[in-house]
């Protein structure tokens, strides 16, 4: 195995570690954010009718970034939908008995 030599022409930029971005931001970011906050202040027993042509992606990329997001930050959520809609709401929370 070669050791990496300091005088080798480097094809990429390069720039310190501590200035990488640690925090991802997937593109369905801005809906996934914009259905969490809008279910932050939801009525028990509703649901968000969210138009599926304001995804602007598939309703299952959609949903699946919205269950990661969801799981992340601990927020109970269920989704359905038909062939306008992407239904989502929250559920109620597991307890666990002890």
């Amino acid at each position: 195995m070669k050791k990496s030599s300091s005088n080798h022409a480097r094809t990429f930029e390069t720039m310190k570690q501590l200035d990488v971005p640690q925090s991802r931001n997937g593109k369905h970011r801005k809906i996934v954010s914009t259905i969490l906050d809008d279910l932050d202040g939801l009525a028990p027993g509703s649901a968000l009718k969210v138009p599926l042509e304001a995804l602007h992606d598939t309703k299952e990329n959609v949903r699946a970034a919205l269950s990661r997001e969801s799981k992340k930050q601990k927020i109970d959520i269920a989704t359905a939908a038909d062939a306008k809609f992407l239904y989502v709401w929250k559920t109620e929370q597991k307890r666990q008995f002890k």
